[in-house]
């Protein structure tokens, strides 16, 4: 079984900014349909609101937690107990000021690298930071503060990248859960 969890803050007035890149991510793939011939069926539990899928015979649990960011973690950890799945089976897809608008990248573990949102992860999980993630470059952050700028909505130039950003974000999900981690980076780091 998987967790693939797509960070962001509820509500119509957080849709387009660029905190909501994994939101974005995961209602792109259910728009698209790549995944599969289904569309997700989310419902509110758990925090938030999840979808289950089996992809290629195995469980697929889609997570958009509703805690806002800085409380993504009691979501995730929620939906890990219910379901007793393993950290080593989480993908995390979150948005990254540190890399620019376009870019993605896999990354095993590590810091939260000043992301509230895998800050609570990494709480909840009692320090554990060793669980996948997946980052959609939201930068280059201009004269604001970092809080500033991430509740910003992206520019129209920036949304039309974006969408070329997301289709991108469902191949490598679809090379993540068929090879893993190690090949995903390889294609698209």
């Amino acid at each position: 079984m998987k967790l693939i969890v797509g960070l962001g803050n509820p509500g119509d007035k957080y849709k387009f900014t660029r905190h909501n890149a994994g939101f974005m991510a995961l209602d792109f793939i259910n728009l698209n349909n790549k995944l599969g011939s289904f569309d997700f069926n989310f419902e509110s539990k758990f925090k938030g609101e999840i979808a289950k899928i089996n992809y290629n015979g195995e469980t697929v649990i889609f997570l958009k937690p509703h805690t806002y960011m800085n409380l993504s973690g009691e979501s995730v950890i929620a939906v890990m107990n219910f379901y007793k799945i393993s950290k080593e089976d989480i993908l995390i897809i979150h948005d990254d000021i540190d890399m620019p608008v376009g870019k993605i990248r896999f990354r095993e573990k590590g810091s939260d690298g000043g992301q509230k949102g895998i800050r609570s992860i990494i709480q909840m999980l009692g320090g554990a930071n060793d669980f996948d993630r997946l980052k959609i470059g939201i930068g280059p952050q201009l004269n604001l503060s970092a809080e500033a700028y991430v509740l910003q909505n992206f520019s129209d130039e920036q949304l039309k990248e974006l969408k070329e950003v997301l289709k991108r974000v469902e191949n490598a999900l679809a090379v993540y859960l068929n090879e893993g981690i190690k090949i995903a980076q390889a294609k698209f780091n």
